[in-house]
């Protein structure tokens, strides 16, 4: 299967800091990875690196066949769309409905027939079980609902990798449980999936492969 994550001896800095060294790891098509350790270990700054947000100070990094390394200003959007982003916080525009928050996201990045963008919103809101809330406001939505949403705006672009930190954060262990499922889904279909959470109790719930952050390094956590 093609390797859309290969990093190796990977070096990430703050401010002159080192946060994260010597990291190894692979993600195929289709996996799914949770990333865990303490407030403070990485996590975000490792997730950060994938989509060129921090760079990479040492090592090899690859994402989707763009090496980090030397990849160039102007081509960083050309690899952010092929990701989808998933925020603890949503982040979704709170002056318009469902409905156009994903067509804002579609308008950015290049669609232009009214009848594709139609088509592509339905598509990815019947993917995670909200086609009959297109027309609400955000405020109108539940925590798990709004984050259903953010689910389907990371899919609008067709993403062959989608990255979430913290994506259960503010739910209930219920709606918690139902997001991370939603994910899992996703990469059974083929997406790449790495999900960055401090809850221990839902990696033992939904057990996967595990890469932990601590002690400015990753490894396999068993």
């Amino acid at each position: 299967m093609e390797k859309i994550i290969d990093y190796k001896g990977v070096e990430l800095h703050r401010k002159e800091l080192i946060v994260l060294k010597n990291v190894d790891f692979t993600l195929e098509e289709g996996e799914f990875v949770y990333l865990i350790g303490k407030v403070g270990s990485g996590k975000s700054s490792l997730l950060k690196s994938m989509y060129a947000e921090i760079p990479v100070a040492a090592g090899h990094a690859e994402v989707l066949g763009y090496d980090l390394r030397t990849l160039r200003r102007r081509d960083i959007p050309m690899l952010r769309r092929k990701i989808g982003i998933v925020f603890q916080d949503f982040q979704l525009l709170t002056d318009r409905s469902v409905y156009d928050n994903l067509r804002f996201v579609l308008d950015a990045t290049g669609w232009n027939d009214r009848h594709e963008i139609d088509a592509r919103i339905e598509e990815v809101l019947t993917e995670v079980g909200m086609l009959t809330k297109s027309y609400k406001m955000p405020h109108e939505l539940s925590g798990g609902e709004q984050q259903r949403i953010v689910i389907a705006r990371a899919l609008l672009n067709r993403p062959r990798l989608i990255l979430a930190d913290e994506p259960t954060g503010n739910l209930d262990p219920a709606t918690s449980e139902q997001i991370v499922n939603r994910l899992r889904e996703i990469s059974r279909k083929g997406t790449a999936v790495v999900m960055a959470t401090h809850n221990l109790g839902l990696v033992e719930e939904m057990p996967g492969r595990v890469l932990k952050c601590e002690r400015k390094g990753i490894s396999e956590f068993a």
